[in-house]
């Protein structure tokens, strides 16, 4: 999945599905609405994504990855629209409080299987994987009461070990500077807005030169945090072998 126009420095970008009607009211009802019990669901999609990137680079040898295609993934299906998602005959999206099955049903048909269905396995232990979340903005976090990005990060981290992979979530990013809101901000001007901001703490240097990383992110809008973030990561000398997000665009090119 590639933005266009495409930020330098993105690495190559998974998506468990496209932003589509139930698969946003999932993300916002987690994010804004403070609907903690969704971050499993949404890590376990997320971790389908990772499983994608790192099979796609032979980051993590023995792992499988259905769907995966060069540097991109092409989702067998798509996000549900407003109406005829199999969902019944309902003209939305279905509310998030109404339980986890509609969030559940709402990614897996977004992204297909989450996770390759078959048992993994490998002929060796499986390196070690940093699952390492593009930092959220501090004033964010405040007003949240929660920091969403590094949640879902921690459930991938999770249900990959729970698939075998030993994987490890670090929230190594932190903002240097405030930065303005993003969402009134075009392709250049999010780029322009995180230039400089990001950096990776001192002390994860050893842990970054000790196993390669997947960044992700809970959306990918114009690819300009991912972009900022693998700049930052690659200058503490981690290797970032791709980029995992829950949801991306629906007109991106090469989806």
């Amino acid at each position: 999945m590639r933005p266009s126009p495409e930020p330098p420095g993105l690495p190559p970008v998974y998506a468990a599905g496209r932003y589509g009607d139930e698969v946003r009211a999932v993300v916002l009802a987690h994010k804004e609405r403070g609907a903690l019990g969704l971050a499993r669901p949404l890590g376990a999609a997320l971790a389908g994504a990772v499983v994608r990137a790192t099979a796609a680079t032979g980051a993590l040898p023995g792992t499988a990855a259905p769907h995966a295609v060069g540097h991109r993934w092409n989702p067998p299906g798509r996000v549900p629209s407003a109406a005829g998602s199999g969902h019944g005959s309902r003209s939305g999206p279905r509310p998030a409080a109404s339980g986890l099955e509609a969030p559940r049903t709402a990614l897996r048909d977004a992204a297909g299987p989450l996770v390759p269905a078959a048992p993994w396995s490998a002929p060796r232990p499986l390196p070690l994987l940093l699952v390492v979340p593009v930092p959220s903005a501090r004033r964010a976090v405040a007003q949240r009461g929660h920091d969403a990005t590094a949640r879902i990060a921690r459930a991938a981290a999770r249900e990959l070990r729970r698939r075998g992979v030993p994987a490890r979530a670090a929230a190594v990013l932190r903002q240097r500077r405030p930065v303005a809101d993003q969402a009134e901000l075009g392709a250049d001007g999010r780029l322009a807005n995180l230039s400089g901001a990001i950096a990776a703490v001192g002390s994860a240097v050893p842990l970054l030169a000790a196993a390669p990383v997947v960044l992700v992110d809970d959306l990918m809008t114009t690819g300009a945090s991912l972009a900022v973030a693998a700049g930052a990561l690659a200058a503490a000398g981690g290797r970032v072998v791709g980029a995992a997000v829950v949801a991306g665009p629906h007109d991106s090119p090469n989806d």
